[in-house]
């Protein structure tokens, strides 16, 4: 026989009938359930028992839902709250989010969404693992990496979505994994995709799927990437380089919660988180009009900004260690060391591709270096971006222009095509050429 006390879960609502439904549908759950009817005796509730999830009306008769979001975030931030807003209140729901809500609801309440809600967040891992778990993936002491894994450690508790923002090479899928990772989806899928990789033509089958027989090629029915992460996270990397025709149809499958395959006659309700990222600053896209401004709301409701290494190169060390153990265990031989005159140059490289330009460099290094020690001029790093203070070399120094713009050009193509797996019509849109001129440059480099 089980006899395992119940967990706790407390219901904040004035209305008598509300309180009621969400007891009766908890108490189906095996749930216990505490009612209070406003903020006071929600507070002195919090105050005597320990509860697993708080549901919370917006507007009571002493104050709000978000008071008391904002009074249990300073107490107990690890309790989720889910917040019932009257139906359509975008605006307040969503800054129910950013205060720290872990979802919300809205009314009539949907009891197959509540019950979906609660499992969720009773499913939510302790918070002795989130912290311990983030450190061990996300390396680097420097503030700027403190702020991060504490920003990460609180949006992991919410079901917000979350925009990240950063520089090429940053690491903003790893983040996206570890809200994900550390949050209640963990145990379901986490589906990335890079929105700059897909050809226009095949978006929309992409992201909603398609039956057989819908157009040439379709041999057999298909998910899309919707269904494939239903439960779990999409991951939309690059969000800025979807097209206007297909940003209104994901902003639809946001609002709606639901998506029709390409040649289907009914829509498939889905479950999912959203996340995306992109190097690019998405709110100059939306003042060009590349972007939809509604969507960027939708998207944006908390924007988490990922640092350049150039921000915090006290964990240049650290990640360089971290790095060389790796590829000695992948190769099978001994670690290589650094030499304190590299060290220095890593510390004094700009570094514009970031980590990721970080772990090619030392892979480089590694292959080239002579008695498992790394020298300086083994790193072959780009003068252009050397300097005591980590600033662009003047350009002075420069004995010939066309050389260095060549390197320059070279450089982005290269990055450009690493982030889009050698896709080279992705990669000549995400430099904003033409793929004839995208072509030429190629050829140009010797890069075809």
């Amino acid at each position: 026989m089980n006899t395992s006390p119940r967990q706790k879960i407390l219901i904040v609502d004035d209305e008598p009938d509300i309180r009621e439904l969400l007891e009766i549908t908890l108490g189906r759950m095996k749930l216990e359930t505490f009612s209070a009817r406003n903020v006071g005796e929600a507070r002195a509730l919090l105050q005597r028992e320990h509860f697993a999830l708080c549901l919370t009306d917006m507007r009571l008769p002493d104050g709000t839902g978000l008071e008391l979001v904002q009074h249990i975030q300073q107490r107990d931030p690890h309790l989720p709250v889910a917040m019932i807003t009257a139906y359509g209140s975008l605006e307040t729901a969503i800054n129910a989010l950013k205060a720290g809500a872990f979802d919300f609801l809205t009314k009539p309440v949907e009891l197959p969404r509540l019950r979906e809600l609660v499992s969720s967040a009773l499913r939510m891992p302790t918070a002795s693992g989130l912290s311990t778990a983030i450190e061990r993936r996300l390396l680097g002491d420097s503030p700027p990496m403190a702020n991060l894994r504490k920003q990460i450690d609180k949006l992991a508790r919410s079901q917000a979505p979350v925009y990240i923002s950063g520089e090429s090479g940053s690491g903003k899928e790893l983040v996206a994994r570890l809200i994900h990772e550390q949050g209640p989806r963990a145990s379901q899928p986490f589906v990335p995709v890079n929105c700059g990789a897909i050809p226009s033509e095949l978006m929309e089958s992409e992201f909603f799927g398609h039956r057989k027989g819908s157009f040439t090629g379709a041999v057999e029915d298909k998910p899309g990437l919707f269904q494939a992460a239903h439960g779990g996270t999409l991951f939309l990397d690059e969000v800025a380089d979807l097209p206007l025709s297909m940003q209104v149809k994901l902003l639809r499958a946001i609002q709606e919660k639901a998506v029709r395959s390409v040649g289907g006659q009914q829509e498939t309700v889905v479950d999912v988180r959203i996340l995306c990222a992109t190097h690019k600053d998405l709110e100059a896209e939306v003042s060009a009009e590349r972007f939809r401004q509604d969507l960027y709301y939708r998207l944006n409701v908390i924007e988490l900004r990922v640092p350049s290494l150039r921000e915090r190169r006290d964990d240049i060390e650290a990640l360089a260690m971290h790095v060389l153990k790796r590829l000695a265990k992948d190769t099978g031989q001994p670690e290589a060391r650094l030499h304190p005159q590299a060290l220095e140059a890593l510390k004094n490289y700009r570094f514009p591709g970031n980590v990721r330009e970080l772990e090619n460099v030392l892979e480089r290094a590694h292959t080239l270096c002579e008695n498992r020690t790394i020298e300086a001029q083994d790193l072959r790093l780009s003068e252009g971006n050397c300097s005591a203070d980590g600033a662009l070399a003047d350009l002075t120094q420069i004995d010939n222009l066309e050389d260095y713009l060549e390197s320059v050009e070279r450089k982005l193509i290269l990055q450009a095509l690493e982030e889009t797996r050698w896709n080279r019509t992705a990669a000549a849109q995400r430099l904003s050429l033409s793929f004839r001129s995208m072509r030429y440059r190629l050829k140009k480099l010797g890069l075809d």
